[in-house]
Formats: structure tokens, sequence, C-alpha cells
């Protein structure tokens, strides 16, 4: 079997989506600490021709806790937000079909961090047609005191893995001698270059999803989600 483990992320880029549909299963971080330069709850989307972030804002509160322990901002203007990406998009191509979907998804009512986060990965996959399982990290039975390395073999040896793939920025952190020693496979994913039309303005790449289903149909999307080396 193919695992994938990831922190969640707010509308991540395309490579995010393609680790998710090379995969088996998903495991998606719940009991793992918040970072904030990180991108859990921010990302980036195009606008007047150059890239700008965006976020879910969070009420405040300690940094030590984990992304399941940390709440949505009261006062966050969904509003707001939606119109932003309105005012950015209403020109793109697949507009009428893909502002529905951002809609529930920014809308949601959810106050605790990571229900908001699952909420957008679950949305987003079924509409690009992904039917990977994704099973929360705290519901596995493992020694979840463990960090890094150790804690994604534990989790590799819970659901009998053979083959473990992460993405290409994780290669400095994992041995592969380690995994060897586990009869697993490791494996890192690298996207292939993708552009795509924005407007009339020079490609800006890497932004969130939102973007690329902005820009793109559904069918290029799924065959996007192929456009991948494993390297190992």
């Amino acid at each position: 079997m193919r695992l994938a483990i990831m922190q969640p992320y707010f509308m991540p880029y395309i490579g995010y989506w393609q680790l998710l549909s090379a995969v088996d299963c998903f495991i998606l971080y719940d009991n793992i600490q918040y970072t904030k330069k990180g991108w859990i709850n921010r990302n980036r989307f195009l606008l007047n021709g150059h890239d700008e972030l965006f976020s879910v804002p969070l009420k405040k509160d300690s940094e030590y806790l984990d992304v399941s322990q940390r709440s949505v901002a009261d006062d966050f203007n969904r509003g707001k937000l939606l119109n932003q990406f309105e005012a950015s998009y209403r020109k793109a191509p697949f507009f009428e079909e893909v502002f529905p979907l951002v809609t529930a998804i920014i809308k949601a009512e959810y106050r605790n961090l990571f229900e908001y986060l699952y909420h957008s990965l679950r949305l987003t996959a079924a509409f690009m047609d992904i039917a990977t399982p994704v099973i929360i990290s705290s519901t596995i039975a493992i020694d979840h005191s463990l960090r890094g390395q150790d804690k994604v073999l534990a989790l590799c040896k819970a659901m009998k893995a053979g083959h473990y793939i992460n993405a290409i920025g994780g290669q400095d952190l994992y041995s592969k001698s380690a995994f060897d020693a586990h009869s697993i496979l490791l494996s890192f994913i690298k996207a292939r270059p993708i552009t795509y039309p924005q407007f009339a303005s020079p490609f800006v790449s890497n932004l969130s999803v939102i973007d690329v289903m902005m820009f793109n149909s559904r069918d290029d999307i799924r065959a996007m989600l192929s456009e991948y080396d494993l390297v190992t």
C-alpha cells in the first residue's frame, strides 16, 4: 500500500493534490503543532497579475497548541474573503462552476481549525474526483508522543504500508536506510512544471488550487494530477 502523511493546509497548491491522488491512503495530521509562519491557514491567489496572500484568521491562543486545538476567529469576515476571490476571478473561464465550491468552503461554520480545513479538503477532493481515503492521524493507535521520522514510521507500520511517498521538500527529513530497515520503500513526489493561461499576465506559479480551478476544466485538472515523477 502506498501511503502519504501531511499537515492540513488551506486550499493548497496543485502538488498537494497530486500527492493525495498518488497514494492508496492519506493520513491527515490533526495532532501536530500549529505553525504560524507555515501554510496551514493561508495561501496565495492571483490579484491584478501578481500573487497576494489570503488567510483564515485565528483566535489568539498559545503557539504550542496542535492544529486540532486552534479555533477560527469569531470575527472572520467570510464575505470579505469571498468578495476578494470574486473580484479577482469573476472573468476567469471556470468562475461560474468553481465559485459555488469556494463559497461552500469559505462559508462553512466550523469553529475548530482542523474541522474547517478538513471540510475544505473533502469538498475540493470530491470536485477533482479524488477518491483516496483520508484518515485522521489521532485515530491511529500509535505512540503519538513520537516526532518526525519516528512518528511517520510508526504510522506506516500501523497502516501496513509498503511504500511511503512524501512531498519533495521533505527529502532532508528522512533516511532511506531507516525505511529500508522496516521494508518500506521511500519515495518523493516531484511535480513537473505546470503552466496555464491566467488572463493576459505572465504566469504566476504555485498559487492556491483555487487559481488552478478557475482557469482549467475539471478534465484538465485531473490530467495535471498525474504530472509528477517519483524520486527515490
